[in-house]
């Protein structure tokens, strides 16, 4: 059996994890600017607003949600359009609880595809980062 898919997955997975905490070691998100940390899996895209010094999640969105699988029609919960909606929804909800200005956490994944299009997505929306 081949055992090099098991090992490139770890080797990938220790990448993201120490991008993740160099990253986390640079931010950190308040009440009057949270941290908005993006996580994805091959299913869904989730994002959260975190305010660190409380430790509390202010806002949450994913592309789990029925808000999101009705605009997405045909695509793919995974997809980068389900992302950017996710992004949108984000920047709604947290101009409902009155934040403006955030902290982007990319999690450790590479600011391309999905992590983008969320970004841009609550962009779009008036979210300033």
């Amino acid at each position: 059996m081949n055992d090099h898919k098991g090992k490139r997955l770890k080797r990938q997975q220790g990448r993201r994890r120490r991008a993740r905490y160099r990253i986390r070691s640079r931010i950190q998100g308040t009440a009057e600017r949270p941290r908005l940390a993006v996580n994805k899996s091959s299913r869904f895209i989730y994002a959260q607003l975190i305010d660190d010094d409380k430790g509390h999640t202010l806002a949450q969105a994913n592309s789990g949600e029925q808000d999101v699988r009705t605009k997405l029609e045909d695509a793919s919960t995974g997809s980068a359009a389900a992302a950017r909606l996710v992004g949108e929804l984000m920047a709604e909800r947290a101009k409902a609880t009155g934040v403006e200005q955030v902290v982007f956490d990319r999690g450790g994944y590479i600011y391309h595809g999905k992590v983008k299009e969320v970004a841009e997505g609550a962009r779009s929306q008036g979210l300033k980062f």
